[in-house]
């Protein structure tokens, strides 16, 4: 039987439940909740929530705003509804089990503000499948890509929506490519180091819906320094995410 851990983050503001040995959330969640910036009221999904960490730190970090996490994964979803209930979040956050890709037969066009996603960015056939299908369906592309969340986005958002998600930087053109066929304009990006001798690991997206062809790239963010410790930049996105919201929405 797999165990269930109950764990805080964010200087305990926030518990999560999560199976001991399957799919966790990592590192790269919590980059792109800090990346995510939101509009007063926004209305927002975010796709393949798993254990619906990114609508549980946004909701927290935006009080106003309201959530549906959408979960291939009939597991994860009962593991991300229950932290939900134990943070008093079942007001704002929604968690619905469902397939991206016949988004169609789930929600009705136009209905958020905003998507997110932390997308599976595995190939299947790049490296070795993990042999737990949770994690595996979690990482790699079996059950839904950036190919499909991207069309689901567009039919998902209302006119000047946004997208925020993070990819892997040597899938960057292929990213790029598959925003803007889907009519999706990436707007702001900022490259992930895991430290300064390294080459780039991620990037972070805000794009928009319609949007026109102007691209800002923002600072660099260093996640390690030499000694293999946090770097200064990543011990401020985590003193501001556990500080978010105590004084209201942007």
């Amino acid at each position: 039987m797999n165990e269930e851990t109950l764990d805080e983050i964010l200087d305990g503001r926030l518990r999560v439940f999560q199976k001991k040995n399957g799919y966790r959330f990592s590192l790269d969640a919590i980059l792109l909740a800090d990346f995510i910036s939101l509009s007063k009221n926004s209305q927002a999904i975010d796709i393949g929530t798993g254990s619906g960490i990114i609508p549980l730190i946004l909701a927290l970090s935006y009080p106003h705003s309201r959530w549906v996490g959408l979960e291939i994964q009939e597991a994860l979803r009962v593991l991300a509804q229950k932290s939900v209930t134990v943070n008093n979040l079942d007001e704002r956050i929604k968690i619905v089990q469902g397939d991206a890709r016949i988004y169609k037969k789930l929600f009705t066009a136009h209905s958020f503000d905003v998507v997110t996603f932390n997308p599976p960015y595995r190939k299947i056939n790049s490296g070795r499948v993990n042999s737990q299908q949770e994690k595996a369906v979690a990482r790699h592309e079996i059950k839904g890509s950036l190919k499909d969340f991207l069309p689901a986005a567009k039919y998902l958002l209302r006119p000047a929506g946004k997208v925020f998600t993070i990819y892997p930087a040597k899938r960057l053109i292929e990213m790029v490519s598959l925003f803007r066929g889907n009519g999706i304009e990436p707007k702001r990006m900022k490259l992930v180091f895991s430290s300064a001798e390294s080459n780039a690991e991620f990037v972070l997206v805000e794009a928009l819906a319609d949007g026109r062809e102007e691209l800002k790239i923002e600072p660099p963010l260093y996640i390690y320094d030499k000694s293999r410790n946090y770097t200064p930049q990543m011990h401020g996105i985590f003193s501001e995410l556990a500080l978010s919201g105590t004084s209201g929405d942007d």
